[in-house]
């Protein structure tokens, strides 16, 4: 039986690369790629990070019942749409997979796919170092967004507390205070997680 472990964590706390590192080292794993309407980050390639996708294709998506989770955030730019879509790449008796999303997303899919499919990885950071990191991040992109840097830290203190944590089940959490030691615990609970 295939399984699919979620890797989630508040924004900054290094999901996006520790996610690379344990496809690039684990080439058994398969990756599910979410939708997305937020505009693309310099750097990113459509079908690599998200699909990247209009809010008409995604009710599209929604109205022939291919959505099994979509959060809309109210930004500051206009709502933005994320959603894992079945499209067909989503074959837990074939493969395991790794993807990347929210505490809200991680239990949508553990719903669709049942709870002994999904295994939570959960990333966590010092909230003053995810704030330099998120800083420094939004610098290089050619127009930077702090309005909308400041909404998602705020965002993530609700989304990401204890009692949510709590309800969903998640009591392990994966400290990212050096990358290397991170990405091997959490590729100790891949390996080692029982079918």
């Amino acid at each position: 039986m295939g399984r699919i472990y979620y890797l989630m964590g508040k924004s900054a706390s290094g999901k996006d690369t520790i996610y690379k590192m344990l496809l690039e080292r684990n080439p058994g794993l398969r990756r599910i790629v979410l939708y997305t309407t937020r505009p693309m980050r310099e750097g990113e390639q459509d079908g690599v990070e998200y699909h990247f996708t209009t809010g008409e294709r995604l009710g599209e998506l929604e109205r022939a019942g291919k959505v099994i989770e979509c959060r809309t955030y109210e930004t500051v730019y206009g709502p933005w749409s994320y959603a894992t879509v079945d499209d067909g790449q989503i074959v837990p008796e074939e493969a395991d997979y790794l993807a990347i999303g929210t505490l809200e997303s991680y239990g949508k899919l553990r719903e669709y796919y049942g709870a002994g499919r999904v295994t939570p990885l959960y990333i966590t950071v010092d909230d003053g170092e995810r704030l330099e990191r998120a800083l420094a991040r939004e610098r290089r992109q050619k127009e930077p967004r702090y309005a909308e840097l400041c909404r998602r830290y705020l965002a993530d203190e609700a989304d990401f507390a204890p009692e949510n944590l709590k309800r969903l089940g998640i009591t392990r959490s994966y400290p990212n205070d050096g990358l290397e030691q991170c990405v091997e615990e959490l590729e100790q609970t891949i390996f080692y997680t029982e079918p």
